[in-house]
This record gives structure tokens, sequence and C-alpha cells, in this order.
């Protein structure tokens, strides 16, 4: 177990570089409401295999509306951008800070105390960010780095940090299985919905595509998750807290050597201090 905090790391930052490589192949919103309406089929399946207990009506709203949160509003917003020409790595930087948000919304909804180092880490945060998108920001609509991609990568961080705590105060004791069975429901609700307003049904049924899909499904959706449970079982939680602030380099990495991403080193320098300011309200959180 002690490599798995930082294969989580790993599994977790593929995310990004899955919606640089399906981009091409499939609508942004099609593709995520196909990966997760077959990641709820595959966890009801296994729910009914081991017999697991089944949330009350009341338990079952919550879950899917902390999947449509954490699933449906954090990669739809996400994967429509990096489709639209975000770069995978600045994306995964600008996502990297949900720990700062969610320390926020805590704050906000369930009345934790905002520490010195929380207010400290949004500002070294906000600059890292501002130093990182300067450099190649466009003004115009689409294409890059631009106002609106930045805009919805942000409306994505927002939207998992906001169900992060909807999770932590209403669908925290639900069954692994069902609950995120019910979790996939809501996160397929969002995408489908979006794919009818704002999308297509494009989906090229290439090898590319479906590589995306299966490494989505079984690695993201169904190993990453595992994965974490796994960990918070054995008592790692504080270890991949300490180590998100690894995902936005590991990202970037992955982006350069598969789609010839480069960062200059001035956007080098903010993602160092977005670290930073991720690093600084983790290690307050403990």
């Amino acid at each position: 177990m002690r490599a798995a905090p930082l294969l989580f790391v790993f599994m977790w930052a593929t995310g990004f570089i899955v919606a640089r490589l399906a981009a091409p192949h499939a609508d942004p919103l099609w593709f995520l409401a196909l990966r997760f309406g077959i990641s709820c089929l595959i966890l009801v399946a296994i729910a009914f295999l081991v017999g697991s207990s089944w949330p009350r009506a009341m338990e079952a709203r919550h879950a899917v509306v902390a999947g449509a949160l954490i699933h449906g509003g954090y990669l739809g917003p996400v994967y429509w951008a990096v489709a639209h020409g975000m770069p995978a790595g600045v994306s995964a930087l600008i996502v990297g800070l949900q720990p700062l948000l969610t320390s926020f919304f805590a704050a906000l909804l369930i009345g934790e105390a905002i520490g010195r180092r929380q207010w400290q880490g949004l500002g070294v945060g906000i600059a890292g960010i501002a130093l990182v998108v300067s450099p190649k920001l466009t003004l115009t609509a689409l294409g890059g780095i631009t106002p609106l991609t930045i805009f919805v990568t942000i409306i994505g961080a927002a939207s998992i940090s906001l169900g992060t705590v909807y999770q932590k105060r209403h669908a925290a004791a639900l069954d692994l299985a069902t609950g995120g069975a019910w979790q996939y429901a809501g996160g397929t609700i969002v995408t489908l919905l979006g794919t009818l307003l704002f999308g297509s049904f494009r989906f090229d049924a290439t090898p590319e595509a479906w590589t995306a899909l299966l490494w989505s499904v079984l690695v993201l959706s169904l190993g990453a998750i595992t994965l974490l449970m796994l960990l918070i079982r054995h008592g790692n939680v504080s270890r991949v807290s300490g180590l998100i602030f690894l995902v936005p380099a590991v990202a970037a990495a992955m982006a350069y050597l598969l789609f010839d991403e480069t960062l200059s080193a001035v956007q080098i320098a903010g993602m160092a201090l977005c670290g930073a300011a991720v690093f600084l309200v983790t290690r307050a959180s403990e």
C-alpha cells in the first residue's frame, strides 16, 4: 500500500489526458454520458452480485445530486474546455485548486472555520493561476486559453468542490456500489442533458475513442474510486491530500510526452505557486 497514493495521483492525472485524447473522436458531453452510464450499469451489476444494500429514497436523491455535481458538473465543463483548446496540463492546474474552493464552500455551507492558511493559500493560488494563463491568454472566444475556457474550467472546479461538501453533509455513509451507481446516474443525467442542449451524439468508434472510453470507465470511474476507498480504509487520507498538488505536474508531463504541450518558465513558476497554495490548505486542514 506504500505506492498506492502515488498510483492514485497517476490515475487521477490521466483523466485530463483522456479528455484530450477523446476530443477529436467524440463530443465531450456525449463521451461523458456514455462513461457515466456504463459505470452506473457496472456498479448496479456489482451491487446485485454482492448483495449490497440500496439506499432509501431520500438517500438516493442526495446521491444523485452529489453525483450530478461531482461527476457531471465537474467533468462536463473540464472536458468541454479541453475539447475547445484548453491545454490538458493547464486545466489540471485550475481544477487542482479544488481543495481551496472546498474549504470556502465548507465554511459557507457547513460552518467549518477558515483559517489564516486558507486565506494565504487562496491568494497564492490566484497568483499562480495568473502566471500560468497569462503568457498564452488570448481574447478570442475559443481555441486555447481564453476567458471563456478559463471560466468554464473554473465552473468545473467549483462544482466538484460544492459536490464534495454536499456529499460530506448528506451522502457520506452510502454503500460504495449502490451509492456510486446513484451518483453516476446523476452524472449521466447532467451530461445527457448537456448533450441534448449544447452538444451532439458524435462518437466515431475508432480505436482511440474506444481506448479513451474503456480507460475512463475501468481505470478512472471504477479503479481510481476503489483505490481511494482502500486508501481511506488504511488511513492514508492525509497522504492523498498532501499529494493532490502533484496531479497538475503529472498531467502536464503526460501532456508534453503525448501531445507536445509545453509550458514556459513563467507557467512552471505559476504551477509551483499553485502547488504551494494547495499544500498550505491541505496541511492546515489536517
